[in-house]
């Protein structure tokens, strides 16, 4: 199968971390409930995990939370910033792990709406909408449909000098893009462990810059026991019950390959493969592709066929092997945004262990369903 939904999960990962979480099942227990070497060792891979990702998010290390996933992040930090009927700006890219807490909250919701690719009216937009009362501002630093590279670090400044609490959702972004918690001052930013991070599913990380987070879940924490109340030191205070250590476990050998590797490289490879997708499938007849070029888009690409809805496109690329994502990809706003909520997008999203060779047999089996549909010969740049 040649994978190219990374997206939604990164399918393939280093060997390192099958074999961690493996090790871990039988040989890690839980931090803090105990002094023998199940526990010790649990607490120990936990604090090298927080520490590694402290490292790559400059961040310290009891700032760093364990989460389920991205939206389990994304969920304590609006629900920590954002009251019932609160005011929020959020940009025309973000996921429904945002919009649909917001609208739990009844909240207000801002929309900063910019054409797709450009940073200078997404600026002007958010700085329009950032007025006082604002209760926080949600941006996400990659859109998960199109590899929108928004320009967090210039919002991350706007909000400083409005004085707003900034959530970032780094799920399409972390691991592939540099993000500092210290530099940007964010509230909260929220990431899933097993994207750009080459970890488990049912991992993530929530980066705490402000203190008063409220917990989602209160319980044992195997700290402050006598308390009647959730401690209020972090990561304590938003880690109730049992942690995840097969998944922190592969977490961390993640994390490890992304150091290693280094993000620039990462991206960069991402991107051009990114490139080659987009320069092979724009030359197929009645195919329209979404690419904003080098720097602004990341390792994710859009497109759709004159046609064809998106979802056939998927099952049959699908039968031939190739795995994508069709459809509105829990990111209904990003299509209304740039108009193609009525039949949304096929998308291809690439990792550091995706080839150029897979992107010319992608562009090879689209082409054939371009011509199956009538469309004139088209080139694909395969042979």
């Amino acid at each position: 199968m040649i994978y190219l939904d990374s997206a939604a999960t990164t399918l393939q990962k280093p060997q390192q971390v099958a074999r961690a979480t493996a090790w871990a099942v039988n040989h890690l227990s839980t931090p803090g409930r105990g002094s023998h070497p199940a526990a010790a060792r649990a607490a120990q891979i936990a604090y090298h995990c927080r520490t590694l990702a402290g490292d790559l998010f400059d961040c310290p290390p009891e700032q760093v939370v364990f989460t389920f996933n991205a939206t389990h992040g994304l969920n304590i930090a609006i629900k920590s910033l954002v009251p019932p009927g609160g005011r929020v700006v959020i940009s025309g890219y973000e996921h429904n792990a945002v919009t649909r807490p917001l609208y739990g909250l009844g909240a207000r919701v801002a929309v900063a709406e910019a054409p797709l690719f450009d940073s200078e009216e997404m600026l002007r937009a958010f700085e329009h909408l950032i007025v006082p009362g604002t209760d926080a501002v949600i941006c996400t630093q990659v859109s998960n449909v199109f590899g929108f590279v928004l320009p967090i670090e210039k919002i991350a400044q706007l909000c400083r000098w409005r004085g707003v609490p900034l959530i970032v959702d780094a799920s399409q972004s972390a691991g592939v893009l540099p993000l500092s918690l210290r530099e940007t001052e964010a509230a909260f930013v929220a990431m899933p462990g097993h994207k750009g991070l080459y970890g488990p599913q049912g991992t993530g990380l929530l980066l705490c810059g402000q203190e008063g987070a409220i917990p989602l879940l209160e319980g044992g924490t195997g700290s402050a026991s006598a308390q009647p109340e959730m401690p209020d030191v972090l990561p304590d205070r938003l880690e109730a019950g049992t942690h995840n250590m097969a998944g922190i476990a592969g977490l961390l050998e993640g994390l490890r390959f992304v150091r290693r590797t280094g993000l620039s490289k990462i991206r960069t490879y991402e991107e051009d493969l990114t490139a080659a997708a987009a320069a092979r499938l724009s030359r197929i007849a009645g195919v329209e592709v979404f690419y904003g070029g080098h720097g602004i888009q990341s390792g994710v690409l859009s497109f759709r066929m004159m046609g064809l809805d998106c979802e056939s496109v998927g099952e049959a690329l699908s039968t031939r092997g190739i795995a994508v994502r069709a459809g509105l990809h829990c990111a209904p706003l990003a299509h209304r945004t740039v108009g193609t909520f009525d039949t949304g997008t096929v998308r291809v999203s690439f990792s550091a262990f995706n080839t150029r060779k897979e992107v010319e047999l992608l562009a090879r089996e689209v082409a054939l369903l371009a011509r199956q549909r009538g469309f004139e010969k088209s080139d694909a740049g395969c042979k």
